[in-house]
């Protein structure tokens, strides 16, 4: 009997941490997006939570640990809604329209939040840069996403090895153009995924085919061994 009071008692911390962390998440997030990130405190956090200063630094050491969350949050939404819409579908420009269109529409309430957090990419030492050490565990769960978005078409093995890391790098850039399009709906970004998605699979379909492929397999083999040397393949 004690033992179960105790695990109940246990549990029922834990939910309420849980819910804490959350709360605490869900209102940072809202006066990132309301107020801007640079000029929110972890004290105007805590106050719109309605817990102690102390509290919030408890479960977000600063607010960098915050945008960490958010990343985290983010990634995991938008492998389970590309998971869920994958399935049945085995096309590589489908999927990777999928893939790409799912992710703008995640982040589409959120530009002005993004706009600020995209001025530490250039800083290599900042725990927030898309490029940095801060962020390596994010950047390589979105990586594993396009290694899967590509793993049912017939891709030679130098183009699986190329492919993620340079979708990757081109979603960048279309999250850049998301956050400046002022079109309704930010139509015009899903208008430029669409076009470069069309030319990505005419490419495919022509460098897969017998005739050019002993011409340009030695062309990705270098590119490969670069990006290997790199630390991105």
């Amino acid at each position: 009997m004690f033992k179960s009071t105790g695990d109940t008692m246990i549990q029922t911390a834990k939910q309420g941490g849980e819910n804490t962390r959350e709360l605490i998440l869900r209102t940072a997030l809202e006066l990132f997006r309301g107020c801007g990130f640079e000029i929110t405190t972890m004290r105007d956090i805590a106050r719109a939570a309605k817990v102690a200063t102390g509290a919030a630094y408890y479960y977000f050491p600063s607010k960098e640990a915050i945008v960490s969350a958010y990343y985290q949050q983010v990634q995991h939404t938008h492998s389970e809604k590309v998971r869920e819409a994958w399935k049945g579908e085995s096309g590589l420009r489908e999927r990777l329209g999928i893939l790409l269109h799912s992710k703008l529409e995640i982040l589409k309430d959120d530009r002005r939040f993004l706009g600020a957090l995209f001025r530490y990419t250039g800083d290599p030492g900042h725990p927030l840069s898309v490029f940095g050490k801060g962020t390596e565990a994010q950047r390589a769960q979105s990586m594993a996403i396009f290694r899967e978005a590509i793993g049912v078409a017939g891709l030679s093995e130098e183009m699986r090895h190329l492919l993620p890391p340079a979708l990757w790098l081109a979603h960048l850039g279309m999250i850049l153009c998301l956050i400046y399009d002022e079109s309704p709906e930010q139509q015009k970004t899903h208008q430029l995924v669409d076009g470069v998605l069309d030319l990505l699979a005419q490419a495919m379909e022509w460098t897969n085919s017998a005739f050019v492929r002993p011409f340009i397999q030695p062309f990705q083999a270098r590119v490969l061994n670069m990006l290997q040397h790199a630390g991105w393949a």
